[in-house]
C-alpha cells in the first residue's frame, strides 16, 4: 500500500519521523525510520532519499510505501476474554486489570494479541505489523475496560483515521488523591517522553517538543482524602490521564509510576493506578452507524467505591 502527502504550511519544520507518525498514529516513529533505512527505501521525499532528521518545508511531497505484513511469530493462546461486542469488521473487549495488549520483554504468551489470536485465528487486521495485528490502540496494562480490536484492514484503517481526528468518544473513570477542588474542569497540556525515563512521560517544556494532549475531568463524588472522577478524552496520548491528573497534584489512587512514592490507606495492596475505559463510541466502518458500548467497572473498583463511601462527603 501506498500514500502520498503534501506538507501543508500548518506542517512545516516537523521533522520526517515527527510528521509520519502524527499522520499515521497506528506506526511508531521507529517504524517508520525503518522504512528510510529499506532497500530501495519504502519512503521518499520530492522523489529522493530523505537524510534523517530532515526537516519538512510546505509543499514537500512524501510518499509512503508500506509493506506488506509479515506473518505474526505470536502463539495463539486460550486466554479469557470479556467480549463485550463482535461481528465481522470489530471486536470490543472488556480487558482485565494486569493483562498486557501485546507482547513484550516479559510477556510473550500471556497478552491480549496472544488471546485475539487465538479467538480470531486469521481475522485480524495486519496494518499495525507482526507484533500488534488487530491493535489499532491500547491501554495500559493496569487500566482496565473498553478496546477496539480490527478483524480487517478496512475496519483498521477506518477507526484510525476516526482516532486520529479526535472522533472517537472515549470516557474513563478514576479515583485520584485528594480532594477535588473544582466540579469540573479541563488540562490542556502536551505531553512528551520523560528525558530521563523513556518508559514515562511527562508535560512537555514547549509545545513544539511535544504532542497534543487534552483531558477533560469532572467530579463524580467526594470523599474524605479521594475523589471519584470521570475523564473524557479529547486526545489519547500514552499515559494522559496519569499525567495530566499528576500535574494538577490529583494522580490516580494506586499509580506506581506517576503517583506518591510512600503509599498508605486504600492505596496499600493494589496493584497499579486505579482507571477504567468505561465507554467507547465510534462510527462502524461498514454500516457508517454510530455504536457505543460500555464496560461495567471491575470488582476491585466497586469494592473500594463502597469502601470510600463511609468517608464521602
Amino acid at each position: 500500500m501506498s500514500e502520498i502527502l503534501v506538507v501543508h504550511p500548518s506542517d512545516a519544520g516537523l521533522r520526517l519521523d515527527v510528521f509520519l507518525q502524527r499522520s499515521f498514529p497506528e506506526h511508531s516513529r521507529s517504524y517508520f525510520k525503518n522504512l528510510m533505512d529499506n532497500e530501495p527505501p519504502d519512503i521518499l521525499v520530492n522523489k529522493h532519499l530523505p537524510k534523517a532528521g530532515l526537516v519538512l518545508k510546505e509543499g514537500d511531497i512524501i510518499d509512503v510505501t508500506f509493506p506488506p505484513s509479515k506473518e505474526a511469530d505470536i502463539l495463539p493462546v486460550e486466554l479469557p476474554l470479556d467480549i463485550l461486542y463482535e461481528d465481522n469488521d470489530v471486536l470490543i473487549i472488556n480487558k482485565a486489570k494486569g493483562m498486557v495488549v501485546h507482547p513484550a520483554a516479559g510477556h510473550t504468551d500471556d497478552t491480549l494479541v496472544n488471546a485475539i489470536l487465538f479467538h480470531c485465528g486469521d481475522s485480524l487486521s495486519g496494518i499495525n505489523g507482526e507484533k500488534r495485528p488487530g491493535i489499532v490502540h491500547r491501554i495500559d496494562k493496569d487500566t482496565t475496560g473498553a478496546l477496539i480490536i480490527c478483524k480487517n484492514d478496512h475496519a483498521h484503517i477506518s477507526l484510525a483515521e476516526q482516532i486520529k481526528a479526535h472522533t472517537v468518544h472515549r470516557i474513563y473513570k478514576g479515583i485520584v488523591y485528594g480532594n477535588m477542588k473544582e466540579d469540573k474542569g479541563t488540562v490542556d497540556l502536551p505531553l512528551e517522553r520523560d528525558k530521563k525515563d523513556r518508559k514515562r512521560m511527562a508535560i512537555a517544556r514547549d509545545e513544539n517538543s511535544g504532542r497534543h494532549a487534552v483531558t477533560h475531568y469532572r467530579v463524580l463524588k467526594r470523599f474524605k482524602d479521594y475523589t471519584y472522577m470521570e475523564f473524557s478524552l479529547e486526545t489519547g496520548r500514552t499515559h494522559q490521564i496519569r499525567v495530566h491528573m499528576s500535574h494538577i497534584g490529583h494522580p490516580l489512587l494506586g499509580d506506581e509510576v506517576y503517583g506518591p512514592k510512600k503509599v498508605k490507606g486504600f492505596a496499600k495492596g493494589l496493584v497499579g493506578q486505579t482507571l477504567h475505559a468505561e465507554t467507547i463510541g465510534f462510527i462502524h466502518p461498514s454500516t457508517g452507524e454510530y455504536m457505543e458500548f460500555t464496560a461495567p467497572l471491575p470488582e476491585y473498583f466497586e469494592e473500594l467505591l463502597k469502601k470510600l463511601s463511609n468517608t464521602a462527603m
